[in-house]
């Protein structure tokens, strides 16, 4: 049985006991619709998302988790200032919520505040209760590579991969960060981690290989990626300058 449906069962047995309308009912109700909401999140339905969200908030408007969610949504619909908004109210609810430090953090880099993003990351690690510290580790260190602070970068990424090993992005990450500090014996070892990991590979990273091939002088993986690269993304903007012999 599905999440979605079993969740819809809890549902039905609260509302089946009379509408909530505070106490422990208020509060169960408002976490099975946000919960909701994050799966229609997840599937792409951000109308059906917020509609499950207003009635969280309608169950019990000091739900902080409701915010939290709610913030992602307005972030995937561009809407920045409702974005952030929503996630500042979630953590004036509950300033110990390390999903929502985490969530705004990934907000605030991917609009180039790496600044403001970083403590976030930072601040959802201090709740030893959090469940998943490798992914603000994570999360930190894309944002500091991105941003040009490539030391952070690296400690941030080693310290993910102490925690969870099988973390495909980021042994990517160091492999995009050795191969810029051409360190290039590096970037296989990294790349070649990732790859184990990660199953299938974008153009993007195809053209990563392609190049960390080529100046390890390994013209065996450079042409076998290469042929990856133009067999499988033959109109992508990496194939093109891999026929242009850049």
């Amino acid at each position: 049985m599905s999440k979605l449906i079993i969740l819809l069962f809890l549902f039905a047995g609260l509302t089946g006991c009379g509408t909530p309308s505070g106490g422990s009912n208020a509060k169960a109700s408002a976490k099975v619709h946000t919960e909701l909401a994050g799966m229609y999140y997840e599937m792409g339905k951000h109308g059906i998302a917020l509609e499950e969200l207003n009635q969280a908030l309608q169950a019990d408007q000091n739900y902080a988790p409701a915010y939290g969610v709610r913030g992602l949504v307005h972030m995937a619909l561009r809407e920045d200032k409702e974005a952030e908004e929503d996630f500042q109210k979630s953590l004036r609810l509950d300033k110990t919520d390390s999903d929502t430090h985490n969530n705004y953090g990934w907000f605030l880099c991917q609009r180039a505040r790496v600044k403001e993003a970083i403590p976030q990351f930072m601040a959802a690690l201090k709740n030893p209760l959090y469940q998943t510290p490798a992914r603000a580790y994570l999360n930190a260190g894309l944002c500091s590579k991105d941003a040009g602070n490539r030391k952070d970068a690296e400690e941030f990424l080693q310290k993910a991969l102490q925690i969870q090993p099988d973390l495909a992005q980021a042994w990517l990450g160091l492999a995009e960060l050795s191969f810029a500090n051409a360190d290039y014996f590096a970037a296989k070892k990294y790349f070649t981690s990732f790859s184990e990991k990660s199953g299938s590979l974008t153009p993007e990273q195809l053209w990563l290989a392609v190049r960390i091939a080529r100046k390890n002088g390994d013209r065996n993986a450079e042409s076998s990626y290469g042929m990856q690269l133009r067999k499988l993304f033959p109109d992508a903007r990496e194939t093109q300058m891999l026929m242009r012999g850049e």
